[in-house]
């Protein structure tokens, strides 16, 4: 090989070199994106690094749409080079300093849950108690009236209504607190998720046998409290799901909602080969002694998670009929726009981990 061939080929190797360092780079730093939202559920960053990746992916597969740019502005390659390497070292600052929010972020949400909880009279009960667990968000008009609907005993069980204020900017805690409910405050609001996680851990506390998870809205009847329980108690299940779908569904929603709902739990009947016909309703009782096995981190789309944590670890799941009825006050607090979204990336992401 001459000398001229040899400085016409280098060219090439080099070109080829820095297109495989920038797939790799890509590929990193999707993955670096990818386990950040998985351990740490950061959306934002599992997005950046995805933009980012994508951009690499393009500059590396894809070379001849940036020469064709370079040429139409006249920009060298050495400009080019030097351009390119000091916006990969840019993106990896923007991650880490969105790695470092998110990070503060959780511990803001965790040191607001643990405050919620030590605000709460931690002892155990001695007799069998069922915990009722409560999220509210500003349903002062309607959480009393749920509270004081509870039976004081159900199945020789003290019943417990335990509401987590989460956040509420209306008087939510003190109508809770009037119907005798053990209630506690999150300053910031943590969603349904994180109020469910605080109030598991005030049940657990109090030695609640089994937990439920009531809405403060009135949907959900303490009639059907009863059939919820009886399962764990028998012995028959550690997770019992209430299904409109089994009893009936006065809720009013739209065909468009019932739809989602039952696209939705064929999904995650797919995914979990778990049997159930209403994925979404927040109705439900987990056996108390089994709470600490699910690994809990949504914040906002609780109901798939828990459903797939308890197929993952090996809970007996039953489902029983139960009679959804509209709103008494109020309106819903599900968001009106990317639901179907974020119950999907819920799904998948509780699936994979």
């Amino acid at each position: 090989m001459t000398p001229s061939s040899l400085a016409i080929g280098l060219p090439g190797l080099s070109n080829t070199v820095l297109q495989l360092f920038l797939v790799a780079v890509a590929v990193l730093v999707f993955a670096w994106g990818f386990e950040r939202y998985r351990t740490n559920f950061s959306r934002t960053e599992l997005a950046v690094a995805t933009a980012i990746s994508l951009g690499l992916l393009t500059v590396g597969v894809l070379p001849g749409i940036f020469g064709a740019i370079g040429g139409v502005l006249n920009v060298e390659r050495r400009s080019l080079v030097v351009s390119l390497l000091a916006n990969v070292a840019f993106a990896f600052l923007l991650l880490y300093a969105l790695a470092m929010i998110r990070n503060n972020q959780l511990s803001i949400s965790e040191l607001t849950r643990q405050l919620a909880i030590r605000n709460v009279d931690g002892r155990a009960h001695d007799e069998p108690t069922v915990g009722v667990v409560i999220p509210a968000y500003n349903e002062a008009e309607s959480v009393r009236g749920v509270v004081e609907s509870l039976p004081g005993r159900v199945l020789g069980h003290r019943v417990e209504a335990i509401v987590v204020s989460d956040g509420s900017k209306d008087d939510t805690r003190a109508a809770a607190a009037d119907a005798d409910a053990i209630v506690t405050e999150h300053p910031i609001n943590q969603g349904q998720g994180g109020a469910l996680k605080t109030g598991f851990a005030i049940a657990q506390q109090h030695g609640a046998d089994v937990v439920v998870t009531m809405d403060a809205d009135g949907q959900h009847r303490a009639a059907d409290l009863e059939s919820l329980i009886e399962p764990i108690l028998e012995d028959r299940a550690d997770y019992v799901l209430g299904s409109r779908y089994l009893g009936e569904d006065d809720s009013g929603n739209s065909p468009t909602r019932r739809f989602g709902i039952r696209a939705f739990t064929w999904f995650i009947n797919l995914v979990s080969k778990a049997d159930v016909t209403d994925c979404t309703n927040g109705y439900r009782a987990i056996r108390g002694s089994r709470l600490d096995e699910l690994t809990l981190t949504e914040e906002r789309f609780s109901a798939p998670e828990l459903i797939i944590e308890a197929r993952k670890n090996g809970l007996r799941i039953e489902e029983v009929p139960v009679t959804i009825r509209s709103r008494d006050a109020g309106e819903t607090k599900k968001p009106k726009l990317g639901y179907a979204l974020g119950l999907t990336r819920t799904i998948l992401v509780t699936v994979v981990r």
